[in-house]
């Protein structure tokens, strides 16, 4: 990746640019639409005529983040030949792309860092190594080892990482909630900023959080851009043309007290405000807020929702959620077909919980119940002009897809009664 957080050196005229692909690939594509990956700042093409993509071996197109120094402009995918890019036609498709003013913070205020992981060393591995690596100048990084089975994430970090900013924590009680407010509590600094074990990190992230802390005085959630850091399966393929927050690249401030008009039953939006592999918090505001609800996330029978409703407690708080997109994480989503189901089950059942609890809270019941009509009459029109483009007539057709979306919605409908056991569950522990 190329560090878009410092300025870059031009290339002398005719020299050949070297990109690197956003994460490294774990195997061969294996799919006729891959992707190769990467990011490239339009400020570090000097004088090259042509871009040179590392490890590209098999990859026939190439999607490139394109950036403007810490403006991110958005996406171009470019037909490769032998892995390489024409300077020229990179430039004729970034002409196409909207120009967003950079967002560049003016302080660094301390930022704790929070991976949540469970038994698997060898993603956490690179994961911290970008972390680690990031440019900023205040920050610490909190491992929460949650429900461990094995030794595995203790070994790794003890004795692979002997940096003084990392610290190792275990929370024994299963559930990503858990893991989130465990390192929550041990947070030193006033932003919490959280990622998963399986991202790579951009050098500017941090930067970016704090930059769309200081797009208005009461922001409590800043949250960023998270794409595919690797295309050479269908299944991610698939995943990556289903999510929102893999392409949000406007720069956007959510707040009760200016409701967009585009989004009718706002603020109970699902992706609109990001996911949970890249957002942060202020610290005081969260634990506010009561933190994370332990009936919620991956490692219980909810399987996921935590985020979202963190999300959307924030803004029903009063305080504005922030999307930054110069702030990016590179996810690698999962490359196999089985691994995809279970996601798409994890998401289906998180969702059916979070809106069983929304409708369990008189508030937001009402609130809910009000936007309904209008979310309705939304979801038609915009189902019928899916329907109408080309994407519909691939479902049907794609094995991938279609077992896909039909785990996801079947799992919606589990998520109620696995959220009242759940939360039964916890109520339980509690009281124990």
């Amino acid at each position: 990746m190329i560090d878009v957080a410092a300025p870059r050196r031009p290339e002398p005229a005719g020299a050949v640019l070297e990109l690197a692909p956003a994460m490294g690939a774990e195997a061969a594509p294996d799919w006729a639409g891959a992707l190769w990956v990467g990011a490239v700042d339009l400020g570090s093409l000097g004088g090259c005529s042509e871009l040179r993509l590392q490890d590209a071996h098999g990859y026939r197109r190439a999607r490139l983040l394109v950036r403007d120094g810490a403006a991110v402009r958005g996406f171009v995918d470019l037909e490769t030949a032998d892995g390489t890019l024409s300077r020229t036609r990179l430039e004729e498709a970034a002409a196409d792309l909207p120009r967003v003013p950079a967002s560049v913070s003016t302080t660094t205020p301390p930022i704790s860092v929070v991976v949540c992981t469970r038994d698997r060393p060898e993603l956490l591995r690179k994961a911290l190594h970008a972390i680690l690596r990031l440019d900023y100048p205040d920050f610490d990084v909190i491992v929460v080892d949650n429900a461990a089975r094995t030794s595995a994430t203790r070994d790794l970090v003890r004795t692979e990482f002997s940096d003084a900013r990392l610290v190792l924590i275990s929370e024994r009680r299963p559930g990503l909630s858990n893991a989130r407010n465990a390192g929550l509590r041990h947070a030193r600094g006033d932003i919490v900023a959280y990622t998963d074990d399986d991202v790579v990190v951009d050098p500017g992230w941090l930067r970016g959080i704090a930059a769309g802390f200081e797009q208005a005085s009461d922001v409590a959630c800043v949250t960023g851009l998270v794409p595919a850091g690797e295309l050479r399966s269908l299944a991610q393929g698939y995943f990556e043309g289903r999510v929102s927050w893999s392409k949000a690249v406007a720069p956007k401030v959510y707040s009760l007290a200016d409701p967009p008009a585009d989004m009718p039953v706002f603020p109970f939006c699902v992706g609109a405000y990001g996911t949970g592999a890249n957002f942060a918090l202020d610290r005081r505001t969260a634990l506010s807020l009561g933190a994370f609800d332990p009936a919620l996330g991956v490692g219980t029978r909810t399987g996921g929702g935590e985020d979202l409703d963190m999300f959307t407690r924030v803004i029903l708080s009063g305080r504005s959620l922030v999307v930054q997109p110069s702030a990016v994480v590179w996810h690698r989503h999962r490359a196999e077909l089985d691994d995809l189901i279970v996601q798409a089950r994890g998401y289906g059942n998180g969702l059916g919980a979070w809106l069983t609890k929304i409708m369990l809270n008189p508030r937001t019941a009402r609130m809910a119940l009000v936007r309904a009509p209008r979310g309705a009459v939304y979801f038609l029109r915009n189902t019928r002009a899916h329907a109408d483009g080309e994407t519909a007539d691939e479902v049907p057709r794609n094995p991938v897809m279609a077992k896909a979306l039909r785990t996801e919605l079947v799992s919606v409908a589990r998520g109620p009664f696995n959220y009242l056991l759940q939360r039964r569950s916890c109520r339980r522990r509690r009281a124990a």
